[in-house]
């Protein structure tokens, strides 16, 4: 029975623990926003669909993707940590503490 050496074993590593979760383009938290998006269209549909028939419930299921989807753009534009952002000139006088 050979003896090996414990400093010569290596260990796989995953290195994929920088990048942010990516499905389909999507990154983040904007894959929910889109399986929020595709359930409220399925939602919309069906309520459009019982209430007023075929037509409008599907223009109410395009309107409720297009919405989500425009919103999802927007947002995954600025970035996936995107903050306020403030306008404007910011002054910040030191105060003076007087005993």
């Amino acid at each position: 029975m050979a003896q090996t050496d414990i400093s010569s074993l290596e260990y796989p590593v995953f290195k994929g623990l920088q990048r942010p979760f990516e499905f389909m383009g999507l990154q983040g938290r904007y894959i929910y926003w889109a399986a929020g998006t595709a359930g409220g269209a399925v939602a919309g549909f069906m309520a459009g669909y019982f209430t007023f028939g075929f037509f409008l419930g599907l223009a109410l299921a395009t309107v409720i993707i297009g919405a989500g989807g425009l919103l999802i753009f927007l947002k995954q534009r600025k970035g996936l940590h995107s903050k306020a952002t403030d306008k404007g000139v910011f002054v910040f006088a030191r105060s003076r503490n007087i005993l």
